[in-house]
């Protein structure tokens, strides 16, 4: 008898030398599909089996069925699906792939599936013990596997750990257990390619080369693999994905690939695909060319939609002289001949410091100029320090061979500026780019990265001898790490700069508070990256320094005196009487829905695909100090073609993190019983209320209000005791993985990356927050079901319910955060944690509650007065030191502890 696959649905299936290849349909899969995932998810499994029936009906021999959903019962959904499906003869009549990463899932769907199925997947991740267990079982089951390339350490991307994987499972599988080898399916992994980072070069030759010998070597054993990962580089140009798939099946399955998860109804034909596409798919997919990734790219949109306009590049400019060459490079970012051109410049140079004295930063000179002018922006100057730093690489070795060989000086800086992320914080865009920008401008730059403590910052500062300090801080307690610091800076005998930037960060708060701590040398508010060459050239300058000082300081009197008087003027209500002006809801006209479930779940199936429909891409722009709203900003008179050059290569990122996987986003969400209790939110184990879990303490607005409006606190959106009631909380990541991400573009020269790696990060956080709200209003609140809002409208906020987070202005104080992770055990579910700053790491994190009543909306605290704050201490059981430390960005007095300290200094 021969050793074929043989798999059954109602019908056989002998996989056989007749047949080359096996399409197993890939849409009923959860993860893979947002229409299946909803479908399922709201039980409209009629719909559901009409997906699996069209995969059938376009050539799928295998169905692939997948209901890996962190918030439905995967096992449950699984069975039901399955027993349906047995019920629909053209669909069963295919084997079935039971798909799931939980081994519970698949043994239920092996005890109620017809026939004999394939099981995707096992594999030595968790250890031998735990493959031969399933595997046994699989056997016992009378069912095929899918063992997928992934050992204890993770898995396999290049040629050598495929095989060696492959091999140790096989020989577990066949020689110990006499597991049939026809019945093995090895996925050596396809990743994608053409995604700009050159590891990533070689992953479709590594898999068909894997592929071969898999065959050569295991005997009998089979090859299978997700094909459209191959081409997510290219996600919404279908053509060139198709050509893309088309190629790589062909190589792959000359030598021996016989299984793949493809979409069966759009696959190219390779012969009928354009000659130039399916040469440079080749040149890609077999990494036959170093530039084949960019060749790629030049032609893709002549294909996209069928297209075939040719877009032919203007390199007239290729003509000129090598330092006007160099500065057309500089000007419009461009990367590819700035090696050839660099060098060429050496040769031709006394030195190769004259090149970079000379030609490039004449060319940045040039880029300072227009941005200065407002005719370059912020992305455009950053890509062009991306070719500078690409340019100095060059020469980096000439320069250092030279120091060697006759101690030649080095490049003279226009100064030394010191950069860091102060302590307990750990955002750093705004802070990166304000670096590139100087360091476009011939600034040196040391930059320490986050969570930096005074300590290191000053003796850093002191060991190189820098010009400047320039901090920088998102959150609010951030702001008095910056008062600390100038202290500090005081204290110790420091005269230079201190530059103060950041979202949190303000000229008042820098003139108020930061700058009358530092009197031996001037703290200097920094609006933005734009702003700070400027600034910096003005603070260095030997005939502008004493001039720009004395009128800074000028400046921020007059801005301190006029902030107090303005704050003085402000009328203010005593605690109690706020109180009595609270918002008045009739809870009785209201039956608060209950959530489908309490306490905490976490939400793992993240698709990133579907999480970046719901990006809200205004913020991008303003991360690039491009101020508009989108889409608006990409048709602006002024700064649109820059917009539109920026939204574009985001979109060639997002693809490729979307490809790639780079990030794993994660999430935790939970609901509680709970009721207001004064100023407090008191949170319940049960739904008879009877046992205290936990407190959300909030803060009253104290403002003098007219027009009958209330003094708000988030209390007042939460029934009293009595009325039944609940609150949530979440906390969502996009991952830790931007940071190395980053880092690896730094290492590369490659600023302009790296900080749109990270910029990418923050908005599929954030997006993830407005993606998980909406499933809670309609799903596991549900308390707004019928929703239909587009994500494009879900930016203007027009639902029910708000999400107010610690540290925002309905909820000054950043402790809260602690009561929320511990309900939620944020930690442990999501890897996210809280700095001592009450900072949330990874960066591109977001948490926050969930408060459902129609007529909750978002408001500030604003200041509040010294017996709220001691009410507040009390309430929570914290010291009046500790509550005012960290209130202090919204005291309307001085703390005795302030006090004496700024008499002092």
């Amino acid at each position: 008898m021969s050793r074929y696959l043989r798999l059954s649905g109602l019908e056989p299936f002998v996989l056989t030398p007749d047949i080359p290849f096996v399409n197993i349909g890939e849409r009923t899969n959860v993860t893979g599909s947002a229409r299946f995932r909803k479908l399922v998810t709201n039980r409209d499994y009629a719909a559901a089996l009409e997906v699996a029936r069209d995969q059938v009906e376009n050539g799928a021999q295998i169905i692939d069925i997948n209901m890996d959903e962190g918030l439905i019962d995967s096992k449950a959904a699984m069975v039901e699906y399955l027993n349906l499906l047995a019920a629909e003869p053209d669909i069963a009549r295919v084997p079935v792939m039971i798909d799931s990463s939980k081994w519970e899932v698949i043994e239920a769907g092996l005890q109620c599936v017809q026939g004999k199925p394939i099981v995707n997947s096992i594999s030595l991740k968790e250890g031998e013990d735990a493959f031969r267990h399933q595997a046994g079982l699989c056997l016992a089951y009378g069912a095929a596997v899918v063992v997928m390339a992934f050992d204890e350490t993770g898995q396999a991307d290049t040629y050598q750990r495929k095989i060696d994987i492959c091999a140790r499972a096989y020989r577990i599988l066949v020689d110990e257990m006499d597991f049939p080898p026809e019945d093995i399916i090895f996925d050596p992994n396809v990743f994608a390619v053409a995604t700009g980072i050159e590891e990533h070069n070689n992953y479709g030759v590594d898999f068909i080369q894997a592929t071969q010998w898999i065959r050569q070597n295991l005997p009998h054993a089979h090859v299978s693999g997700g094909v459209s990962n191959l081409s997510f580089s290219f996600r919404g140009n279908e053509p060139v994905r198709e050509a893309m798939h088309a190629v790589f099946l062909y190589h792959a399955i000359q030598v021996g690939m016989d299984m793949g998860i493809v979409n069966a109804g759009q696959l190219a034909v390779y012969d009928q695909i354009d000659p130039e596409l399916r040469d440079a798919c080749e040149d890609v997919v077999l990494n036959r060319r170093a530039d084949g990734t960019e060749r790629l790219l030049e032609i893709a949109d002549r294909f996209k939609g069928g297209a075939r306009e040719e877009k032919v590049r203007d390199l007239k400019w290729r003509d000129w002289s090598v330092e006007k060459r160099l500065e057309h490079a500089l000007v419009n970012g461009l990367t590819e001949f700035i090696e050839a051109d660099t060098e060429e410049a050496r040769l031709a140079a006394e030195r190769p410091l004259h090149v970079i004295e000379g030609p490039l930063m004449a060319g940045m000179n040039v880029v300072g100029d227009l941005f200065g002018a407002g005719k370059m922006f912020l992305p455009q100057v950053v890509k062009s320090a991306r070719v500078m730093k690409q340019a100095v690489a060059v020469l980096l070795p000439h320069m250092e061979e030279e120091k060697r060989l006759n101690g030649g000086e080095g490049r003279e800086s226009a100064g030394k500026v010191l950069m860091a992320t102060v302590k307990g914080d750990v955002h750093d865009i705004g802070k990166n780019i304000v670096g590139v920008v100087l360091a476009c401008n011939n600034y040196e730059i040391i930059d320490l990265g986050v969570m930096v403590p005074p300590q290191k910052i000053l003796q850093v500062a002191r060991e190189q001898n820098v010009d400047v300090i320039g901090l920088s801080g998102l959150i609010t307690p951030s702001l008095d790490e910056m008062v600390h610091m100038a202290a500090e800076m005081e204290r110790e005998g420091f005269d230079i700069p201190l530059l103060i930037g950041g979202a949190t960060t303000s000229k008042v708060h820098t003139a108020v508070k930061i700058a009358p701590r530092y009197t031996r040398s001037q703290a200097v508010y920094v609006t933005d990256a734009s702003r700070a060459v400027g600034v910096v050239s003005q603070l260095l300058s030997p005939t502008q320094k004493s001039t720009y000082v004395d009128s800074i300081r000028a400046e921020y009197v007059d801005v301190a005196e006029r902030h107090e008087r303005a704050e003085r003027a402000k009328q203010r209500l005593p605690l109690i009487a706020a109180r009595a002006n609270a918002m008045k809801i009739d809870w009785a006209a209201h039956a608060a829905t209950a959530p489908t479930f309490t306490g905490a779940r976490v939400v793992e199936d993240w698709d990133l695909a579907e999480i970046a429909r719901y990006i809200d891409w205004t913020p991008f722009f303003q991360t690039w100090e491009l101020k508009g709203v989108y889409p608006r900003i990409l048709e602006d008179e002024k700064q649109g073609e820059a917009a539109r050059a920026l939204f574009a290569e985001a979109q060639e990122m997002l693809a490729r993190i979307v490809a790639e996987h780079w990030f794993r986003p994660r999430a935790v969400v939970g609901f509680w019983p709970a009721n207001a209790v004064g100023d407090d939110i008191r949170l319940f184990t049960g739904e008879d209320r009877s046992q205290e879990l936990a407190t959300l303490h909030t803060l009253r607005q104290q403002t003098s209000k007219r027009d009958g409006r209330p003094n708000l606190a988030l209390s007042d959106f939460v029934a009293p005791v009595g009325q039944p009631d609940w609150v949530g909380a979440f906390v969502v990541t996009a991952g830790p993985e931007e940071s190395e991400i980053a880092a690896r573009y730094e290492r590369a020269n490659d600023d302009y990356a790296a900080i749109m790696v990270k910029a990418l990060a923050d908005r599929i956080a954030e997006a993830m927050a407005e993606m998980l709200h909406e499933r809670v209003r309609r799903e596991f609140w549900g308390y707004a079901a019928d929703e239909t809002f587009t994500p494009q409208q879900l930016i203007g906020e027009p639902y029910k319910g708000i999400r107010p987070a610690p540290g925002y202005p309905a909820q000054p104080d950043h402790t809260e955060k602690l009561t929320l992770f511990r309900l939620l055990d944020a930690e442990a579910q999501t890897g996210v944690t809280l700095t001592e700053s009450m900072a949330m790491w990874p960066g591109s994190s977001v948490s926050g509650l969930y408060i459902g009543h129609p007529d909750s909306y978002y408001f500030g605290v604003a200041k509040v007065e010294r017996d709220q704050v001691e009410d507040y201490a009390r309430r929570k059981g914290m010291d009046l030191a500790e509550a005012e430390r960290w209130l202090a960005p919204v005291l309307n007095y001085i703390p005795a502890a302030a006090a004496s300290a700024q008499t002092a200094a």
